[in-house]
């Protein structure tokens, strides 16, 4: 029982940072362009800090919930490479970190 609650929290923590982070690496998108075609850096400087932040943070409670929740390599490898790969962190959202907190939320 305790796990179980150790565990919750954890996914729910890391579906919001998968979340965010996603959304700051797609924040580059606009933030590029305006660097480079309209010379105004700071959005990018913000945005690139937030982003490095975040990733480092999804890092770390990927690397976390693998060992609480024993995930095989390859689910940990995916999880890891969703972050490096636009809309990744949607996608392992949608087809594995809701599924894994589900089944700690009704695990008996």
């Amino acid at each position: 029982m305790l796990q179980k609650i150790a565990r919750q929290p954890l996914l729910q923590t890391l579906r919001v940072v998968a979340i965010l982070e996603g959304i700051s690496y797609l924040l580059f998108a606009v933030t590029m362009p305006l660097k480079y075609w309209y010379e105004m850096p700071e959005p990018n400087y913000y945005v690139g800090m937030a982003h490095g932040l975040l990733f480092m943070v999804y890092l770390g409670i990927v690397g976390l919930s693998a060992l609480r929740c024993k995930w095989s390599f390859m689910n940990t490898f995916w999880s890891g490479l969703a972050s490096l790969i636009p809309f990744g962190t949607f996608v392992m959202d949608h087809r594995f970190f809701r599924h894994e907190l589900r089944k700690v939320r009704y695990e008996v």
